[in-house]
């Protein structure tokens, strides 16, 4: 490839994107802007759009991408909150939309997740694997599902989890010693939530129940109010524990 086709864009608000944005220059490509990207819309080799908890947001800025860029152009977004079926609907060229999904932190990530829309061709699903793939990822293909596996499954670990808090069946520190030592999991659910980010888990969780209407896919709200807090977890300072320089311990 020359430089001008390994010029990427990439935008949204989701956790992933500092992340992305590094692995995706360690890797030899340029990572640009929207706004950088309207100066130049013909270098761009692909869109990567990663905004999972406002779907205004997402819509606008898929919009924008899909007008900015010729049809050939693929674009991938996060189907984390949202199936890429539906956020390839909001553009006019929805056969080059493909949906994909992880959680950070990215170094723990093998595997990336990508998920076809109804609308996507074999050309943007093959570009979007390849992409991936030229990061040093394995990529696997799963259906189009809010959340699709990995985040999916875990989000309701930790939904679970925030509700045995609530109802004051344990600790933050008894219930991820519990999942750790039962599950031999890497991290305890509460924990691992602060290390994705609370906002992440939220939208994904928010998103089936949005998509799916079930019972068992309702949010705690003990989640939710920590989102609206703002106390997303690590990066944020607090979430289920605190991260306080001098004293830490459960919020």
């Amino acid at each position: 490839m020359t430089t001008a086709n390994k010029t990427v864009l990439l935008t949204g608000d989701s956790p992933l994107h500092a992340e992305l944005h590094q692995i995706i220059e360690m890797n030899g490509y340029r990572v640009v802007s929207l706004t950088e990207a309207a100066a130049e819309p013909e270098a761009i080799f692909l869109a990567l759009e990663v905004n999972s908890l406002n779907l205004e947001a997402k819509k606008e800025q898929l919009s924008d991408i899909d007008h900015l860029l010729a049809p050939s152009v693929p674009i991938v977004t996060t189907s984390l909150a949202i199936t890429a079926t539906e956020a390839a609907s909001w553009t006019q060229n929805p056969e080059r939309v493909c949906g994909f999904g992880t959680l950070v932190p990215l170094a723990e990530r093998a595997l990336f997740e990508v998920a076809p829309a109804l609308q996507t061709e074999e050309a943007a699903l093959a570009a979007t694997l390849e992409f991936f793939q030229s990061l040093g990822k394995e990529t696997e293909v799963v259906e189009d599902e809010v959340g699709l596996v990995f985040p999916r499954i875990l989000s309701l670990i930790i939904n679970e989890a925030a509700f045995t808090l609530m109802e004051k069946a344990a600790t933050p520190q008894d219930i991820d010693t519990a999942m750790k030592k039962g599950t031999n999991y890497p991290y305890g659910p509460l924990e691992w939530a602060d290390r994705i980010g609370l906002d992440e888990i939220y939208a994904i969780s928010r998103g089936l129940q949005r998509d799916l209407a079930e019972e068992r896919y309702r949010t705690a709200p003990l989640l939710r109010k920590l989102v609206l807090a703002k106390r997303y977890g690590v990066r944020s300072g607090q979430g289920f524990y605190s991260y306080q320089p001098k004293d830490g311990g459960e919020v």
